[in-house]
């Protein structure tokens, strides 16, 4: 769901075939089947939905084509991707298989050309550039860009990095913060900020959702989409609710 800018990916699939969610980037746990979490949140109203295979670069493989294909068949909304795309011949293989948009992360940062490539071959519209993040005082932003599912720094600024993603072309900045990741205590909104400040694309909350009041801060901190895993997961907020505390608070949704 989106509010005037866009309010509301639930995240589909963390862990292999399963649908997860972890916390701090780790501590994975299953939390169901894929394509049936995917036709429930159709169902509930989600706007849009995510698979993000987050251990794919780390165990060295692509994105598991026959779940994007057997997601694609149940959802209804549009649909982004990611996960081990390292090519614009892979990042086609995952549109091809019924994605909506590409999530790309790690290979965008060995080889920032790539988003040039696939913004290129693809369509701006089809591009989005995940940024895992954590915590480092030394950077300007005070935020460092991780790789290959948030286990490896890089030594670039997360908010620099986010303004070259969007020069290169990317049409939304997925970023995520290590620190707020799964626990359940709010979104990282001072990283929200940085971002938002920086760029002009919409900017996607992530990581760190645990209550109603979550979202809220997040879309007042200029998140043009709020993303959230667990709490859809194990029903703790219910999208419906969700929408409808978001329109008393004043945020314009918008659906689709």
């Amino acid at each position: 769901m989106f509010f005037e800018q866009r309010v509301d990916y639930a995240l589909l699939g963390h862990k292999r075939c399963t649908d997860g969610e972890g916390v701090h980037f780790a501590l994975l746990q299953d939390a169901g089947d894929p394509v049936a979490c995917a036709r429930a949140y159709c169902e509930a109203g989600a706007d849009e939905l995510a698979f993000l295979d987050v251990t794919a670069t780390i165990e060295g493989r692509k994105t598991m084509l026959k779940t994007v294909r057997d997601v694609a068949v149940v959802t209804t909304v549009p649909f982004t991707v990611g996960g081990g795309i390292k090519n614009v011949a892979e990042a086609e293989a995952v549109l091809a298989a019924g994605a909506d948009r590409v999530s790309i992360s790690s290979a965008a940062v060995r080889n920032p050309c790539l988003i040039d490539e696939a913004v290129k071959l693809l369509g701006r519209e089809k591009v989005v550039v995940a940024i895992d993040v954590d915590l480092n005082q030394a950077l300007p932003s005070g935020y460092e860009v991780y790789v290959d599912g948030g286990n490896k720094k890089t030594g670039k600024d997360a908010i620099e990095w986010a303004k070259e993603a969007e020069a290169r072309g990317a049409a939304i900045i997925l970023p995520t913060s290590k620190a707020c990741d799964g626990a359940k205590t709010g979104y990282d909104l001072p990283l929200i900020r940085g971002i938002r400040a920086a760029v002009g694309v919409p900017v996607v909350a992530s990581g760190g959702a645990g209550k109603l009041e979550h979202f809220l801060e997040a879309a007042e901190a200029g998140a043009g989409i709020l993303l959230a895993a667990s709490v859809f997961h194990f029903c703790e907020i219910g999208i419906p609710e969700l929408k409808s505390y978001l329109s008393h608070k004043g945020i314009s949704i918008k659906e689709g």
